[in-house]
């Protein structure tokens, strides 16, 4: 309860408790002597005194207590306002240390604390300002990227609401009165391949994009896509965003489908007259000419048509979860064979095939898959009952699929694929309607979704003279190698790796690790140490080839290693061979380390590490890359300390090197 009294009051009630008590036991002293003087004329004499000493305590209390007030209580309340005023106001004049003169340093330590934070307030302030122009800047510059871009680009929202997007969508859709922020994507396209592609990608969590064929559902027309998963670093899938990527094939697409359509049937009727022809030489090289042109357009069949690599599960997923929709059940005996293919297109395709199949009597479909060589795979969409008619299958073919795809039929489906429909029987009583698929290729190593950017870059002016450059103004390329041994002019590189600092920040994905083969054995005492063995390094580049890589890596920066003149050495030695000089700047993290932390104290990498919180995972431990990026790390951490210790550039971090010298002849 008290806590929620003023400060002046509650010093007041304090001063008050003393009076109190100070007078009761002023009285209850009189009181006990009084009991024991046992005469009663004193009584009027020990009132007395007893009246005059609470009056006294009482004044002298209230008079203290008034100073208190005075001197102490008000003044630390005029503190605690100004400093309330100025944490929550924009007030930044100093405090009047005359307020609170008789506290000592507290006027001056609570001024000192509004103006720090004052000045902490303005240069956040300043920060803030310069990042959001920063920002901007970066802003426009995407935006300017993104206008550029040829394709039309939107990123669409989880509820497919448009919240961005380019000029060039606007060229490619037309001025569309449906096209514009937050409205629905469905308004300019049809949805149906890419509510398809966005479900599956959603359900496997994957990162990578799909390529679709989609229709403008202004004037029909062909868009080849890319939809990709937008999401934010560690957003689950479900509920992400998605950009789309569009480009206008329609023409495109016409020519190649007519082209594709000629040389079909004129294939055809070369195979259907070959056999009437009389036997000649003629014949022979015409028959060759077909086989040969048949064999390379087959290579080519499914090149020209947007096709995306989705797993035959997928692919039978999205089937039966259609046709279940519509009370016909399919049961799929697929596996994660991944094929390349137009996912919609060959959906709707065996749909129409299924649907026409099963109006037709047929029952217990199954869908089921095939390997048929190395490159191609056999899709069997299974029925009891009779096998289509040769009219009838042609007359399923014909039929358009969507009203979306008013001219594209099933039969454009099978042409865009370089395939065909094959009736087969398939058991007692069944039949199987089969067509041959391409697999798709095995999916590219490393990251996929790869941006790289410093706009900062854009602004950096580096003097010609790199003497004089700020040190974090430079490029560096930071290395290690792992050799067979520790001589220099009898050992070799055996590994060798580097990592790019650029603005002091290392730059993921711009990384050099290779094997190289020595061309020697590697001595069992270094295998030990590096764990690389004569079996990993036997494919390996040569040592020239991997050091003109490597000098084509570092080429243009200032090149940094933990002792240096060791890896250098092997580098050196090299360099007529190779037809190249590794003439650029050489930095040294043992001499950056012993200016730091002086000459007395470890410079080993551990240790170097260890003092800048730096962990190196055991497993890359003395590999070259765990060790250039170890050395990356303290390198970049060092920068400021040099620039604080006077060193801000390349001229003034050579000259100091030259006074730690011994140090480097002492680890040699």
């Amino acid at each position: 309860m008290l806590t929620r009294l003023s400060l002046r009051l509650r010093i007041f009630l304090f001063f008050a408790l003393i009076a109190l008590g100070g007078s009761a036991l002023v009285i209850a002293g009189l009181t006990i002597g009084y009991l024991r003087l046992g005469e009663a004329h004193a009584l009027n004499s020990f009132v007395i005194a007893g009246a005059v000493a609470v009056f006294a305590i009482g004044g002298l209390t209230t008079w203290i207590w008034v100073l208190f007030d005075e001197h102490v209580a008000r003044p630390v309340e005029r503190l605690a306002a100004d400093l309330r005023a100025r944490a929550h106001s924009d007030v930044d004049q100093a405090i009047d240390p005359a307020v609170a003169r008789y506290l000592g340093d507290l006027a001056p330590a609570a001024d000192a604390v509004a103006a720090n934070l004052t000045e902490t307030r303005n240069a956040m302030a300043l920060a803030v300002g310069r990042e959001t122009a920063r920002l901007t800047t970066e802003k426009t510059r995407l935006e300017t990227l993104l206008a550029e871009v040829p394709d039309g680009v939107m990123f669409c929202t989880p509820h497919h609401t448009i919240a961005l997007y380019n000029g060039h969508t606007r060229d490619i859709l037309g001025e569309s009165d449906a096209l514009g922020l937050g409205r629905p994507v469905s308004g300019l396209l049809r949805m149906g391949p890419i509510l398809q592609a966005y479900d599956r990608l959603t359900a496997s969590g994957s990162d990578e994009g799909t390529d679709i064929l989609v229709t403008t559902k202004a004037g029909a027309r062909l868009l080849e896509a890319r939809l990709r998963l937008l999401r934010l670093e560690g957003q689950e899938t479900e509920g992400a965003g998605y950009a789309l990527t569009l480009r206008d094939v329609t023409a495109d697409l016409q020519v190649q489908a007519e082209r594709a359509y000629l040389l079909n049937h004129l294939l055809e009727r070369l195979e259907g007259t070959l056999p009437a022809l009389p036997e000649s030489e003629e014949k022979s090289t015409l028959a060759a000419l077909v086989a040969e042109t048949a064999t390379r357009k087959a290579k080519t069949d499914t090149k020209w048509w947007p096709m995306e690599a989705l797993t035959a599960e997928d692919l039978g997923a999205g089937l039966a979860a259609r046709l279940e929709r519509k009370g016909v059940p399919l049961a799929c005996d697929l596996g994660m064979t991944r094929l390349r293919c137009d996912g919609f297109a060959m959906t709707r395709m065996l749909e129409r095939l299924a649907l026409d199949w099963t109006n037709a009597g047929a029952k217990t479909l199954t869908l089921t898959i095939a390997s048929e060589g190395a490159d191609t795979a056999v899709l069997s969409l299974e029925a009891e009952g009779a096998a289509p008619a040769g009219a009838q299958l042609d007359g399923w073919l014909a039929t358009p699929l969507s009203p979306g795809l008013s001219g594209f039929a099933a039969s454009d489906v099978l042409l865009s694929h370089g395939t065909r429909l094959t009736v087969e029987p398939a058991g007692p009583g069944r039949h199987a309607l089969r067509l041959n698929l391409p697999l798709a290729e095995p999916r590219a190593a490393g990251p996929t979704r790869v941006v790289m950017y410093d706009f900062d870059l854009l602004n950096a002016e580096i003097p010609e003279d790199l003497a004089v450059a700020a040190l974090k103004s430079l490029s560096f390329v930071i290395f290690d190698t792992e050799t067979t041994g520790l001589n220099p002019q009898v050992d070799e590189v055996c590994q060798i790796a580097a990592v790019r600092v650029v603005n002091g920040r290392i730059i993921e994905g711009e990384d050099f690790d290779m094997l190289v083969n020595p061309g020697r054995r590697i001595p069992a005492a270094s295998t030990a140490v590096h764990h690389i063995t004569d079996e990993m390094v036997a494919d390996a580049p040569p040592v020239t080839e991997a050091l003109r890589r490597f000098h084509a890596f570092a080429e243009g920066a200032v090149l940094v290693a933990h002792n240096a003149p060791f890896d250098m050495s092997f580098l050196r030695r090299r360099e007529a061979e190779i037809g190249k000089r590794f003439d650029q700047p050489i930095l040294d993290t043992v001499l950056c380390s012993a200016i730091l932390y002086g000459q007395s104290a470890e410079h080993t990498l551990d240790a170097l590490c260890d003092r800048l919180h730096i962990r190196i995972p055991e497993a890359a431990r003395h590999t070259a890359i765990g060790d250039a990026i170890g050395t990356a790390e303290a390198f970049r951490k060092m920068i400021p300390m040099l620039e604080a210790a006077d060193l801000p550039n390349l001229e003034a971090l050579i000259k100091a090197f030259d006074r730690h010298s011994r140090l480097i002849e002492h680890l040699n």
